[in-house]
């Protein structure tokens, strides 16, 4: 395998809605290019990026995967990522180590919810984009007229710098060429063949339509640049060795966001697209140098170290910015942004070469955790198959299994001049489910595998609720939950439920009650005696139960009072009105008596829980509920329907703003009524809408609603007692 430098490199994440065809077209492109014998194909599992069971059985891409083309001395990385809104989040990891985004649009629909979200995640990044229309062959795709209707909406949504830099060629045969607005060549292709076209002659019915694209062409790429302008005014055009040239910087510079024509399922233009990336797409080793976080004593410790967790610098340590340009030059420098489990190799990192260049079985240090690590047998990924090469260059992407400590985000690199790249920003997970394991056999298998899956994807959570002691798995949503248990099943034998999460319910009271618990018992010997009085009154959300000893006189002797104290504790956590943990109450011991030879810590302690339960009795108590601060994006459009729905959902909307990317909603909503939002959210908008939520405070459950977690609730159970 060829060793490829900065400057023969592209890196290119493709990007778009789901069922816009870009795991096809890249089986187009690798087969275009040689790197296949037969193209591969969704539906049978064979295309190249489609390798995981669960991408074929659902035949969509749920997670990064890697592939690369060499294509007339150049190596072409390709990040195939996922369409669908749940695993979106995917793509956002897949920005940081490519210097271009392909986004891929349906010739048909145009662009959807995610081809939006996925240009703004690139925008954000100031990364360079290229349009691809796919599926021009289908027979839905309309007219001449619609297709230029089509390129206005996207210059509406996305500026006048959308420019066709290819007019596709469609007649009574279909899709089958496309015309070259660059060098104005037209290239003819047979569909469903190797992807090769023969440059021909541009005919006759796109020939007036080419010259008026090129003009336009050539208008942009000279605006704002004078050198270019003169010349465009003088010789009316653009020579061709200038244009190309310019139409790379503009690209690069994000001045132009140029739009190509092919069909990936029937092979049409896709070396076009393989040549446009290899002259237009920028190179590693043009982008600005990376700032990244440095230290300026790196030969201090971390006693810390090694634990798993990300290291913390010394406070001694003083931080700075460092800028690291994409050169073999400078020292090595290494950012994971992906981590694959695979059956038989095991853990595998793939990372991004920043800076310098590394060989196999070099040893490096890991600076998020201060740990050296080798890597041992460098590899480029081609899909699932690892191909060994024996050094990488900076700006080239790798990756190396059986790493010790390394995760996804870790900054790898020499020893001697440590920096830390910042990590891609993950949303908070949208969706909880509980999560049982089957048997104690799964109950064993299931933390080590749920904890692989967490090294895979960044947006899945496991952790145990405190307050229900339920296990629970956090996701983008509901399809993102199934696929984690689909993956438990498949790869680690682990079979497991899913419900919804107990919602955390707490108990209060509202009103002032005194009463007297006594607990007597004779037996043979010594009996049991304790007897005490207590207050109990409201306090305002949040304080918890505070104890006040208001004893005087001994009327209960001082080695008694801590029991006293347990008491109202166990009873407050077993709750009274539905098994709820009773909170925000203030309980006053104010008299008592005792027995000098029958009482005992336990009398005083059952004696607190009849005098607990008396008080709640008086105390009108209340059920009260977990209320969640929501925020919700979601285009302008559908802010009258999520409204609409929240106050359904007993919510209380408390604002709204419109930006650019839509209309943000702020509400409180119970979290009863969010437990299934997600699925919700994803009709109302059409995958379009998004949203956070938080706990916020505990508010009382209306009466309507009450009633009907009571009827349904399992009553405490009380220790019996004698008075």
């Amino acid at each position: 395998m060829k060793v490829y430098s900065g400057n023969d490199i592209r890196n290119v994440a493709v990007v778009g809605h789901s069922h816009s065809g870009k795991t096809t077209l890249i089986s187009s492109l690798l087969h275009a290019a040689k790197m296949t014998p037969v193209k591969g194909r969704v539906e049978d599992g064979s295309a190249v990026t489609a390798y995981d069971e669960e991408d074929v059985a659902r035949r969509t891409t749920m997670a990064n995967a890697l592939a690369f083309a060499e294509w007339g001395g150049v190596k072409i990385n390709l990040i195939d990522t996922p369409g669908f809104h749940m695993f979106v989040h995917e793509a956002r990891a897949a920005m940081l180590p490519v210097e271009a985004a392909l986004i891929v649009v349906n010739a048909q629909i145009g662009a959807e919810a995610v081809t939006d979200r996925v240009w703004r995640y690139a925008a954000e990044v100031n990364l360079p984009r290229i349009i691809v229309m796919n599926q021009v062959d289908h027979p839905k795709v309309d007219s001449r007229i619609g297709r230029q209707h089509m390129i206005e909406l996207l210059q509406q949504k996305w500026g006048r710098q959308v420019v066709p830099v290819q007019l596709p060629i469609v007649d009574q045969h279909g899709f089958h060429g496309v015309v070259d607005l660059v060098t104005m060549k037209a290239y003819l292709y047979q569909p469903d063949g190797d992807g090769h076209g023969e440059a021909g002659k541009i005919p006759e019915s796109v020939a007036g339509d080419a010259k008026v694209a090129h003009e336009a062409l050539v208008e942009l790429v000279a605006e704002g640049k004078d050198e270019l302008m003169e010349e465009f005014f003088h010789e009316g055009t653009i020579p061709e060795h200038h244009l190309i040239a310019a139409l790379h910087e503009a690209i690069r510079e994000d001045r132009i966001f140029p739009v190509l024509y092919v069909s990936g399922l029937r092979n049409v233009g896709t070396d076009h697209l393989l040549d446009f990336l290899k002259v237009y797409a920028p190179a590693p080793i043009e982008r600005e140098p990376v700032a990244a976080g440095g230290i300026r004593n790196s030969n201090a410790g971390n006693s810390n170290a090694g634990n798993g967790e990300a290291a913390t610098l010394p406070e001694d340590v003083q931080e700075e910015i460092v800028m690291r340009r994409v050169d073999d030059t400078e020292p090595a420098a290494l950012y994971v942004y992906k981590t694959m489990t695979d059956p038989f190799a095991g853990r595998i990192s793939f990372f991004k070469v920043v800076s310098g260049m590394v060989k196999t079985d070099a040893t490096v240090q890991n600076f998020t955790r201060q740990e050296p690590e080798r890597l041992a047998h460098l590899s480029i990924m081609q899909g699932r198959k690892a191909i060994e090469v024996p050094e990488l260059h900076a700006g080239d992407l790798g990756a190396v299994a059986k790493l010790r400590v390394t995760l996804t985000g870790d900054t790898l690199g020499d020893k001697a001049h440590e920096i830390f790249i910042e990590p891609v920003s993950m949303p908070e997970p949208a969706m909880t489910y509980a999560i049982e394991p089957k048997s104690r056999a799964d109950e064993d298998k299931l933390a080590p595998a749920l904890h692989k899956l967490m090294e895979e994807d960044q947006m899945v959570r496991f952790f145990r609720d405190p307050q229900t002691n339920e296990f629970l798995v956090a996701g983008a949503g509901q399809p993102h939950i199934e696929a984690i248990v689909f993956k438990l099943k498949r790869r680690y034998h682990t079979e497991v439920t899913l419900k919804a999460p107990k919602v955390p319910y707490r108990e209060t009271i509202r009103a002032r009650a005194e009463a007297q618990g006594r607990h007597k018992k004779q037996t043979g010997g010594h009996g049991q005696f304790g007897d005490c009085k207590i207050r109990m009154e409201p306090l305002p959300r949040g304080s918890g139960i505070v104890f006040v000893n208001d004893i005087f006189g001994g009327a209960i002797p001082r080695q008694y009072i801590p029991a006293v104290e347990k008491g109202i504790n166990e009873s407050a956590a077993r709750g009274y009105l539905a098994g709820y943990p009773v909170v925000d109450f203030k309980v006053s011991l104010f008299d008592g008596s005792y027995h000098d030879v029958d009482s005992s810590e336990m009398s005083f302690k059952l004696a607190a829980h009849a005098a607990f339960r008396k008080c709640m009795e008086l105390a009108k108590p209340v059920l009260l509920e977990p209320v969640m601060h929501v925020e919700i994006e979601a285009p302008d459009d559908f802010a009258g329907a999520l409204i609409g729905d929240l106050n359904s959902r007993r919510g209380r909307v408390q604002g709204m703003d419109s930006g650019g990317a839509g209309t943000i909603v702020r509400a409180e909503v119970p979290m009863a009524e969010m437990l299934t939002y997600g699925t919700t959210l994803t009709s109302i908008t059409q995958g379009r809408g998004s949203f956070h939520m938080e706990m916020d405070h505990y508010d009382v459950v209306p009466q309507p609603v009450a009633e009907k977690i009571l009827a349904t609730a399992k009553k405490p159970v009380h220790d019996e007692a004698e008075g």
